[in-house]
């Protein structure tokens, strides 16, 4: 969608949105290209024990309408919710092609979501079917009778715990489907966002969120889309940075995906899939470049060819990218975004210098400013609130069933990101800090409030307060504090079992790292805990983990 330029001011001036009267995500990032070059590849699956398979269009063409074709004799029809539940591999990308393509809504869903945080997201969004694998069917069938809308399960490993095999299922269905001619501002995806209070909220986006990402993410990696690229991230594909900022606009590009299934992250690893799978384009969260950071000499150990890298979540400093252009003989991208008006500002070597410490400019075709709480736009140079003008198309519809938080996110037509920052006169952008209690761990946006809701059910608790602690590689992690029930004395023991159950009952990446007893905490008169008085808290605490 970018033109050619040679600096960011011609980028700016040549730039136009091209938003047709109909666009369907499904049809756009698999069919378009099916029918022109269905032999062109589209997606590498490496397995765990290192196999690698490829797909092309074509494929992801005829298993997606198959599915399609599936979805349809079990009754979905235009507007009904999909869960996906599954890790990086190709029946992730062709069940969200396929129910885009049938006019339902998707949910991307974390593979270490415990059994509340499924529930609440299944439950809250109304799922009829989920497409999963053998471990989520097995969480789901512990919660299938919380969950009146869900009428179907479909398990890629064979007909497992309640749910129907995927591939015998759709053996023998029709390989021909007629996507549905969407408008851009139909509903298409629901992710769900983490707040400082409450229950996560369901940021509901159109499917003009694709187009509305392609500048951004063209422009993160130095004009996507340029020949022999080939782009891999960690980043899950259950997170809008996975799912939207690598996955999708990729396919749109034409630009092949790696996906990989890790046992577990190392730096070693990733530098190995880059080098066997000869990726040229990636995105790394900040603590991914950490870790590989740590390993000596890798472009001595590792032929390595890349052309581009993008790295969102937290500003870069000028040790990273400088180990950037000496390790990869490039200079790492920075964007900035979030679940529900993502890639709006970027860094882009190709037409301007990086700024160590500064996030970037605006993506051509987003109006990003520094506001006051009622939308008034600010001088340049103070410190205020990073906010985006609507109408957008990057921008989300609105939040799922909760128009309250919606009107809430908005001051006059800016769309308030919830982080505080700068504008200069150039329009260079500095994050400064969030403007809420939203914890950033290892890339992943974490709300206190549904931890602290989870920890409240461990009998042992009676009141608790959830902060993030800062951390070199993580940027923060999850520190609890709690004030456990009369006669009960905190432990050890008690402290490695209270975050295991967080991490099983919620999720694997929310639980906390670091638990601290007390006998009070700091509360208002309406009895909510002030978590800036715990961030002051003595730094103690047990550890729960590494």
């Amino acid at each position: 969608m970018l033109p050619e330029a040679h600096t960011y001011e011609e980028l700016v001036e040549r730039f136009e949105w091209q938003i047709p009267e109909t666009f369907n995500i499904g049809s756009a990032i698999c069919d378009a290209w099916a029918d022109r070059e269905p032999e062109r590849e589209a997606l590498v699956f490496i397995d765990a024990d290192g196999t690698a398979q490829s797909y092309s269009y074509g494929d992801l063409k005829r298993l997606s309408n198959q599915l399609a074709s599936l979805f349809h004799g079990r009754g979905l029809v235009r507007g009904d919710r999909v869960g996906v539940l599954l890790p990086q591999r190709p029946e992730t990308a062709f069940t969200h092609i396929a129910a885009l393509k049938s006019g339902a809504i998707t949910i991307p869903l974390f593979t270490l979501f415990g059994d509340e945080a499924l529930q609440y997201r299944l439950g809250n969004s109304g799922a009829k079917i989920v497409v999963t694998d053998a471990a989520g069917a097995e969480k789901i069938e512990r919660i299938r009778h919380e969950l009146p809308d869900l009428e179907t399960v479909l398990c890629t490993d064979g007909a497992r715990f309640g749910a129907l095999d995927l591939a015998a299922e759709m053996e023998g269905r029709s390989e021909r489907f007629a996507p549905l001619a969407t408008k851009p501002g139909d509903p298409a995806i629901i992710i769900y966002t983490s707040g400082t209070t409450g229950q996560p909220k369901g940021a509901l986006h159109g499917h003009r969120v694709l187009l509305g990402h392609l500048p951004g993410v063209e422009m993160s990696h130095d004009f996507l889309g340029q020949p022999g690229d080939r782009i891999w991230t960690p980043a899950d594909w259950a997170w809008i940075g996975g799912l939207l900022d690598v996955l999708m606009p990729a396919l749109y590009l034409g630009v092949p995906v790696v996906a990989c299934r890790f046992k577990k992250f190392t730096a070693e690893a990733a530098f190995e899939l880059i080098e066997q799978q000869k990726i040229r384009n990636a995105f790394l969260p900040p603590t991914a470049l950490k870790m590989m950071r740590q390993v000596p000499d890798p472009e001595k150990r590792w032929t390595l060819n890349m052309r581009s890298i993008a790295s969102g979540g937290e500003t870069l400093g000028a040790e990273l990218i400088a180990w950037g252009q000496k390790t990869f003989g490039l200079t790492i991208n920075e964007f900035y975004g979030q679940t529900e008006c993502n890639m709006i500002v970027s860094s882009c070597a190709s037409v301007m210098e990086a700024r160590a410490g500064i996030m970037g400019r605006a993506v051509p075709g987003h109006d990003v400013n520094v506001v006051d709480l009622d939308g008034k736009i600010l001088p340049e140079d103070t410190l205020g609130n990073i906010a985006v003008k609507s109408p957008d198309p990057v921008m989300f519809l609105g939040y799922w069933d909760n128009e309250q938080a919606t009107r809430a996110k908005f001051a006059g037509d800016w769309l308030l990101t919830g982080d505080k920052g700068t504008r200069d006169a150039d329009g260079w952008i500095t994050f400064v800090g969030r403007d809420d209690d939203v914890i950033t761990s290892s890339g992943y946006r974490i709300g206190p409030g549904e931890i602290e809701d989870c920890l409240l059910r461990h009998p042992a608790v009676a009141l608790t307060g959830v902060v993030g602690k800062p951390d070199p590689q993580r940027t923060e992690i999850v520190k609890a504090f709690i004030v456990l029930k009369q006669g009960i004395e905190g432990t050890n023991d008690l402290a490695a079992e209270i975050a295991k159950f967080v991490k099983t009952q919620l999720a694997a990446h929310e639980y906390p790292r670091e638990i601290a007893f007390v006998d009070t905490l700091p509360m208002t008169t309406t009895g909510k805990v002030i978590r800036r008085e715990l961030r002051s808290m003595p730094d103690d605490g047990i550890a729960t983990s590494k």
